[in-house]
C-alpha cells in the first residue's frame, strides 16, 4: 500500500493518538504567563498548532531547560521532528518521552515515526502496546489495522479495522478499509454494507465509491454499480479506471455500442490502459466487429500491453471465425492464466511434434466437463499413431470414458496421485493443436463414446414406459459461474413457449437454481428423473432413450451430440467458438441443429423457431409398438 505523508499538526491532544499528526485550524498561540516546565509546553504546542514551527521548537528547549524529563515537552519535540522527516531524532525524543510515562498517545506517535521510516514490524509492535493500554480507543485499533495492511496480514487487520467499528461504528478510514479487504475476500454483501456507511459518514468520497462499486459489480447488480460509477465520474472525470468501470459495466449489460464510448474515453486518458484495451475487443467482438478487434489486438501487441487473457481471449475470436491455425495456437494461452488449474507433471509436453509410436502418454481434463467430452474423440487417434493412452479425466466423466476404445487405462483427475510411469503429457484441449485440425480436418465421426450398458437403458425404457410419444429432453442452464453464464442460460419459466406441444418432456437438468426448481415443482407437463441421473454415464443411458434433446450450451449438449443423439442448442448472438457463426449445423456433430439469437439477442423469437420445429418433428413422429 502506498505511503501517506502526515504533516505534524494537531488540532488537540487526542488527535495524537492514530492518526495523531493531521493538519488542523490554525489558531493563535497566548505566551505563558509563567515560565514553569508545563506552561511553556502548552506554549509551544500551542504555536505547532498554529504552524509556527521554530516558536514550538523554542518554547520546547526552553521547557527542557527547566525540566529535562519533561514527558509532553519530550513527546512535543518528537512531533516536530517528525513533522521536519527527521526521523531518528523523532524517535529518540519519543522514546525519552515513553520512558518517562508509557501513555498510549506516546507510543501512538512512535508506531507512527516507526511506520514512516518503514520499520512496520516495529510499528506494530509499538501499537499492540498501546492497544492493550488503552483497549477502547478506535483510533489506536484503526491505526494498528493499517500497518497490519501494509504488512498484508489482511484476516489480522479487518480484525483490527472490525474492532475500531465496534468502538466507534462511523468510523470512515476503518470502514472504507473494511471494505476493500471484504472485496479482497470476495464477501462481497459485507464489503457493500461497509461501504453504504462510509458513504453515509463522508458522502461522494470516491475511493469509497470505486470499492462500493467492485462489490455490486461482482454482486452482478450492473445497473446500481453503473450508476456508481457516474457518481465517481462526476467527482473525478480524468479517472481512466473509473472510465473504463463503467465500460466494463454497460458491455455487461449488453450495451455494447455505449461501452466503446467509454472504453475509448479511458484510453484517450491513458492510453496503455490494459483493461480498456481488453474489454473493448470484448465490445467489438459482441458487436461482430472481428476484424476491428483484432486490429485493437495488434496494437496492443504493438505497444507490448498483451498478456495470457488477452491471448486467450481473442484466441476465441479466432476459432469462432474459423481460423483455427492462429486460434489453437493462441488457446495455449489458457494454461498461463491465473484460473488455470492443470498440474504440474514432471514429464514432457506433447503438442504432436513427436513421435509417439511405442510410448506412454497421458492425456488430462484440463477444462470443463463439456470441453473433456468434445475432445475426448482424438483419443482413438493416439492409439493409432501407436501409443499407449492413460486418461485422466473429471470424477463425473470417469464411468462413461473408461471404456472408450483406446484407452489403456482411465482415472479421475482427483487421483493423479497414484498414475502409473507415462513418457508424456497432454491436455485434452491441446490435441486439436497436436493433430493441426482445420475445418476440414475435424474428426466428425459420431458416436465416439461407450454404448451405454443395455441394462440402464433398458431400465430406463421400462420406468418411461410406453413410447408413445416423441421424448424430448431439456436443459435450460449451465454452470452459473460460467463467464458467459448470463448470455447462454435462460429462466425454466421461458421454456413454456414449447411446452404446449404434444410430446413427453423429461428434465435432463442437474441442480436447478432456485426459482427454477419452484417452477419445476410446480409443472406437470416436465418428468423429472435428475435425482437418478448419479453421473454422465447414467444421463448418457437416459439419453439413449430419447428422441430429441434441446439444450443451452453446456455440457449435455456435447454428451448427447457425441452419443449422436439429435441435438438441437440455443445460442446467444454471440457463441462459444465451436459453434461458429451464420450457420445452423455443427461441423463437430452431424446430430446437432443450432438456433441462434439474432441482433435482437432475445431467447423468445428462438423458442418460437425451436416450437415450430418440434411440431414438424410430432408429425412425422411414428409411435413404438
Amino acid at each position: 500500500m502506498k505511503r501517506e505523508r502526515r504533516p505534524v499538526a494537531p488540532t488537540s491532544r487526542s488527535a495524537l493518538i492514530g492518526e495523531g499528526l493531521t493538519a488542523g485550524c490554525s489558531q493563535t498561540a497566548h505566551e505563558p504567563s509563567a515560565s514553569t516546565p508545563t506552561a511553556l509546553y502548552e506554549a509551544g504546542f500551542a504555536h505547532m498548532q498554529a504552524e509556527r514551527y521554530l516558536d514550538a521548537q523554542l518554547r520546547g528547549q526552553q521547557a527542557l531547560a527547566a525540566d529535562p524529563n519533561h514527558a509532553d515537552t519530550l513527546h512535543l519535540m518528537g512531533l516536530l521532528s517528525l513533522h521536519a522527516e527527521q526521523y531518528d531524532h523523532a524517535v529518540e525524543w519519543i522514546a525519552r518521552a515513553i520512558g518517562q510515562d508509557p501513555k498510549p498517545e506516546y507510543l501512538a506517535s512512535l508506531g507512527t515515526t516507526l511506520q514512516q521510516q518503514g520499520r512496520r514490524e516495529e510499528a506494530l509492535k509499538v501499537f499492540d502496546k498501546a492497544v492493550q493500554l488503552k483497549p477502547d480507543d478506535a483510533e489506536l485499533w484503526q491505526r494498528m489495522g493499517s500497518i497490519l495492511l501494509e504488512l498484508a496480514s489482511f484476516d489480522r487487520a479487518l480484525l483490527s479495522f472490525q474492532q475500531a467499528l465496534k468502538l466507534n461504528p462511523r468510523h470512515q478510514d476503518a470502514a472504507y478499509k473494511s471494505g476493500i479487504l471484504l472485496n479482497h475476500f470476495r464477501r462481497f454483501e459485507e464489503a457493500l454494507a461497509h461501504f453504504d456507511r462510509c458513504d453515509e459518514v463522508l458522502p461522494n468520497h470516491a475511493p469509497t465509491l470505486i470499492g462500493r462499486v467492485r462489490a455490486l459489480y461482482y454482486l452482478n447488480r450492473l445497473e446500481e454499480a453503473l450508476a456508481d460509477s457516474r457518481r465517481v465520474y462526476a467527482l473525478d472525470p480524468g479517472n481512466a479506471d473509473n472510465c473504463n468501470t463503467i465500460g466494463a459495466a454497460l458491455r455487461s449489460l449488453g450495451r455494447h455500442e455505449e461501452a466503446l464510448g467509454w472504453l475509448d474515453k479511458a484510453l484517450e486518458i491513458r492510453p496503455n490502459l490494459v483493461e480498456a484495451f481488453e474489454n473493448k475487443i470484448i465490445a467489438l467482438a459482441e458487436l461482430h466487429r472481428f476484424d476491428h478487434a483484432f486490429a485493437l489486438y495488434d496494437r496492443m501487441k504493438a505497444l507490448k500491453l498483451s498478456n495470457a487473457r488477452t491471448d486467450w481471449n481473442v484466441s476465441v475470436y479466432h476459432r469462432l471465425t474459423g481460423n483455427f491455425e492462429a486460434g489453437w495456437v493462441g488457446h495455449e494461452a489458457r494454461l498461463q492464466l491465473p484460473s488455470a488449474t492443470y498440474p504440474k507433471f514432471p514429464r514432457p509436453t506433447w503438442l504432436g511434434e513427436k513421435n509417439i509410436e511405442g510410448r506412454t502418454i497421458l492425456i488430462c481434463a484440463d477444462e470443463g466437463l463439456g470441453d473433456t467430452i468434445h475432445f475426448v474423440r482424438y483419443v482413438p487417434m493416439l492409439t493409432e499413431h501407436g501409443a499407449r493412452v492413460i486418461l485422466a479425466v473429471q470424477s463425473p466423466l470417469h464411468r462413461l470414458l473408461s471404456g472408450l476404445p483406446g484407452v489403456s487405462q482411465c482415472v479421475p483427475t482427483s487421483e493423479l496421485n497414484t498414475l502409473p510411469a507415462f513418457d508424456m503429457h497432454c491436455p485434452i484441449s491441446s490435441l486439436p493443436l497436436a493433430f493441426g485440425t482445420r475445418l476440414d480436418t475435424i474428426p466428425s465421426t459420431t458416436p465416439y463414446l461407450p454404448s451405454p450398458a443395455k441394462s440402464r437403458v433398458q431400465a430406463w425404457e421400462d420406468r418411461l414406459g410406453p413410447h408413445a410419444r416423441l421424448r424430448v429432453g431439456l436443459v435450460w442452464s449451465g454452470r452459473p459461474t460460467h463467464t458467459n453464464d448470463h448470455n447462454r442460460s435462460i429462466p425454466l419459466q421461458a421454456l413454456s413457449r414449447i411446452l404446449d406441444v404434444d410430446a413427453t418432456f423429461l428434465s435432463l437438468q442437474k441442480e436447478p437454481r432456485l426459482n427454477d426448481a419452484v417452477v419445476l415443482r410446480e409443472r406437470n407437463d416436465i418428468i423429472d428423473l435428475t435425482a437418478d441421473l448419479t453421473d454422465f454415464a447414467e444421463t448418457a443411458a437416459l439419453i439413449s432413450c430419447l428422441d430429441l434433446v434441446i439444450t443451452v450450451d453446456t455440457s449435455v449438449a456435447h454428451l448427447a451430440g457425441a452419443l449422436g443423439c439429435p441435438t438441437w442448442i440455443l445460442l446467444p448472438y454471440t457463441p462459444d467458438y465451436r459453434w461458429l457463426l451464420d450457420r445452423d449445423d455443427s461441423p463437430w456433430y452431424p446430430s446437432v441443429r443450432l438456433f441462434r439469437q439474432t441482433e435482437t439477442r432475445e431467447y423468445e423469437s428462438v423458442l418460437d423457431r425451436v416450437r415450430d420445429e418440434l411440431r414438424a418433428q410430432i408429425v412425422a413422429f411414428r409411435p413404438e409398438e
